[in-house]
């Protein structure tokens, strides 16, 4: 029985996937095998020794200690693309209530006062303040093709835009996703300078955080918008402000509100709305849901953010599930103990992904606890299952 312990609410859809005759879950509960999150914040929770996986309903997991995982050899799972449609739905609506100035027309409209003939009257005077520009023939500059990214890069090329991507480290499956027609810029401040408008889908990392700064929004249209619908600090806010107080920007649309962001007029902050449909949370619980019960069943690795792919088809017999550090001769020490022990190996998948790697074999015969304690003994085995 493997015990998964959710510290979010899951959809149902998701928690739908464990089989109740080989899975428990629960909001609590001692020694879990694996937890399933969202958003909740697990830096300062004491896991536990039992714990063999991690998986985030979503696509980013700064709420998730996952260098600590890596040192314990435990995968941290993701649900990446599970979420694209949302936000790429929310990105062009921020597109939209930029140019034409939405938010502030609303506003204006609902603090109309007066007769209905005085409201008229007055609307006819004051719409001429939120004159905008449409969207056809503007060129979308957007940061990170990865599943969100690619598909805004394809929306927004459907409404008649010009569009320009950057991503270094695109995957080939994005790229063949991706619309020829698209362009790509070479480095961040090529495709700033022919943007009208630019949407970052990156990971906040050391090396992302600031990559909108003031140095690089010299460099923009005056009439640009920018939207952040990623990560708060990816953007820096405190330039972009002054940048729109400079009217060296149109406008700056991003789903983190803040004190310096959340009265000024010419910014518009959604609480963190980017996968907020029901649609995205069943997705991300499914995908995740799979990922773990794949996991734990057969050992196999998908859509980790800090161990390799590892998938292997059984080969029948008994399968062996071995994360340890990427130093030389690991898989010629694991096959001479099964040797040693007369144990036949059927099948052998071995990939490493920085300090990591990760072995998957199917034996011949069953392991004992004695052969799994001297795997285990190796220098630089992390974690070994019997599955």
């Amino acid at each position: 029985m493997f015990k998964i312990q959710t510290l979010n609410n899951i959809s149902v859809r998701g928690l739908d996937k464990f089989q109740r005759e080989t899975y428990e879950v629960a909001s609590e509960m001692q020694s879990p095998d694996a937890y399933m999150l969202r958003s909740f914040k697990m830096h300062d929770v004491e896991i536990p020794d039992s714990v063999l996986a991690i998986g985030r309903a979503g696509a980013g997991v700064n709420n998730i200690p996952v260098e600590k995982m890596s040192e314990r050899g435990i995968p941290v799972f993701n649900a990446p693309g599970a979420n694209a449609n949302a936000v790429k739905e929310l990105v062009l609506t921020g597109m939209l209530l930029g140019c034409r100035n939405i938010c502030q027309a609303w506003d204006a409209a609902k603090n109309l006062e007066g007769t209905d003939e005085s409201i008229a009257k007055e609307v006819e005077q004051i719409k001429k303040n939120f004159v905008g520009f449409e969207l056809p023939g503007r060129t979308l500059g957007v940061i990170g093709l990865g599943a969100i990214g690619t598909a805004v890069a394809n929306a927004a090329q459907t409404l008649g835009m010009n569009v320009v991507g950057f991503d270094p480290a695109i995957t080939v499956e994005r790229a063949w996703q991706l619309s020829s027609s698209i362009k790509s810029a070479n480095t961040v401040d090529e495709l700033l300078a022919q943007s009208d408008f630019v949407t970052v889908h990156v990971p906040l990392v050391e090396g992302t955080k600031d990559l909108i700064n003031a140095s690089r929004l010299t460099t923009m249209n005056k009439n640009a918008i920018i939207l952040n619908f990623s990560r708060n600090g990816i953007v820096n806010d405190e330039d972009v402000v002054a940048a729109l107080d400079a009217g060296n920007l149109y406008s700056y649309i991003c789903d983190f509100p803040s004190n310096l962001l959340k009265n000024h007029p010419r910014v518009i902050t959604l609480p963190h709305l980017g996968a907020s449909t029901a649609e995205a949370e069943e997705n991300c619980a499914i995908m995740i849901a799979d990922q773990l019960k794949d996991f734990l069943e057969n050992g196999n690795i998908v859509n980790s953010v800090n161990f390799p792919k590892v998938k292997m088809p059984r080969a029948g017999g008994y399968r062996l599930a071995i994360a340890n550090s990427n130093v030389p001769n690991m898989v010629g020490q694991i096959s001479s103990i099964l040797a040693d022990n007369s144990k036949n190996i059927l099948d052998l998948i071995n990939k490493s992904r920085g300090d990591l790697a990760y072995t998957i074999l199917d034996v011949d015969q069953e392991v004992s606890e004695d052969i799994l304690d001297q795997i285990k003994s190796i220098e630089g085995v992390l974690t070994v299952r019997s599955l």
